[in-house]
């Protein structure tokens, strides 16, 4: 079944090079991965220690930070190695100083998975939340590796729990323990006869609760507010913008905060061609006087987490589309109210802080307009969800210290 895996892993891999040719995200996916042996080689040394941790992209980074932080404060000697399987983690955390080398994982073909191992030879390594690959997996598990997976979540649904699933769960057999989310993941790797399970929650919740304690001062933004109600979308997505920019042009006497998920020139002219509202670019704002303005357009990327903290309703992107919802821990972290679109589903924090009242899912334009205008409005119902929302996040935190409080003693060898 190995072998089979691997054929068809490097049958993907000859596809993606001809996909690549007219995708450039395909592309920064197999040009990032052309390197990556010589860039270990160069920077691991068959005397150095390491840990490694993977992550799928930017929110499962996220997620596994604190455990990073961790053990780069216990074991400061040992290298970490941080690898990433898309471009939009990879690209944005490439220069990240909690990590000593990070690179893409390459491949997962059984003569990858070999070289990899043997040129990282970690100490310990940590997948987060998901991405299993066997090839990886098993050669951890020929080399004794202390694995982990951290904040796991799994659902009745996937491979590893149908009659199909069995060569992955060989590959579970790689992990020395399972640290999930919810009890329901623990009750669906019972099934499949894994028992070395823990429910730790998810380190998310420690990591947005750092962010209270951290300066988020960013004078511009105090500027542009001015002293008036502000709203502020994060990643939004055309969709996202589409319902949105018809209530901002009818506004009075409100700022908006306009952090797209796209970046791209093109799409942050249209943006601000389709606003009546006068708007500053961040990067036109030097030099002008920013309360002028009704509307700030952050065409820029890392400072979203502090915008947030100035924010009284935050509107997060990405649940009117299929991509996925982005993260509405950060300004939740913060007691800010938030609205989401309806495709939510399969993001446990945000189905919660919907039922909790702390989250507003709309599905229309309608409901956009009359959950932002009730939110803006009505002061004593902004400061309930903002309270809900800051509550939930408070209630959740915890993950980082039971997994650290287990894996110490595993710890104590290196």
């Amino acid at each position: 079944m190995f072998l089979l895996y691997s054929l068809l892993t490097h049958i993907a891999s000859f596809a993606l090079k001809i996909v690549a040719l007219f995708s450039p995200k395909i592309r920064l996916f197999v040009q990032g991965r052309k390197n990556v042996f010589e860039v270990l080689a160069q920077n691991i040394s068959p005397a150095d220690k390491t840990m490694w941790f993977h992550a799928a992209s930017l929110g499962e980074y996220e997620q596994g930070l604190p455990i990073m932080e961790k053990m780069r404060q216990l074991h400061p000697n040992h290298k970490i190695v941080l690898t990433f399987f898309s471009p939009s983690g990879y690209e944005i955390r490439k220069n990240t100083k909690t990590a000593d080398v990070v690179v893409y994982l390459p491949l997962d073909t059984l003569a990858n998975a070999k070289k990899f191992v043997a040129l990282v030879h970690p100490s310990m390594a940590f997948f987060i939340k998901y991405e299993f690959w066997p090839n990886y997996l098993n050669e951890l598990k020929k080399h004794n590796t202390p694995t982990y997976l951290i904040s796991g979540l799994f659902r009745p649904n996937q491979a590893f729990f149908k009659w199909y699933g069995g060569f992955y769960r060989e590959a579970f057999k790689a992990f020395n323990h399972f640290f999930v989310q919810y009890d329901s993941s623990k009750q669906l790797l019972a099934s499949i006869g894994f028992t070395n399970v823990t429910i730790s929650g998810d380190t998310r919740y420690d990591r947005v609760s750092e962010i209270l304690n951290r300066d988020n001062n960013l004078p511009f933004i105090e500027e542009f507010i001015n002293g008036k109600t502000t709203v502020v979308l994060g990643s939004s997505w055309p969709k996202d913008e589409a319902l949105i920019l018809p209530f901002i042009n009818a506004s009075v006497d409100v700022k908006f905060i306009i952090a797209p998920h796209t970046l791209g020139e093109d799409h942050i002219n249209d943006i601000k061609n389709r606003l009546t509202k006068s708007t500053v670019l961040f990067s036109e704002k030097e030099g002008k006087n920013l309360a002028e303005y009704s509307v700030l357009i952050v065409n820029t990327i890392g400072i979203l987490g502090k915008i947030y903290s100035y924010a009284d309703v935050a509107y997060v992107g990405g649940g009117f589309g299929t991509a996925g919802l982005h993260n509405i821990l950060e300004p939740a972290a913060f007691g800010v109210p938030i609205i989401i679109g309806p495709n939510h589903q399969k993001f446990p924090e945000a189905v919660a802080l919907v039922q909790m009242g702390g989250v507003i899912a709309v599905k229309d334009k309608t409901e956009m307009e009359d959950a932002l205008s009730s939110l803006i409005y009505n002061d004593d119902y902004r400061w309930e969800t903002g309270h809900t929302a800051g509550t939930f996040v408070s209630m959740n935190r915890g993950a980082v210290n039971i997994i650290m409080n287990h894996i110490s003693n595993d710890a104590d060898h290196l």
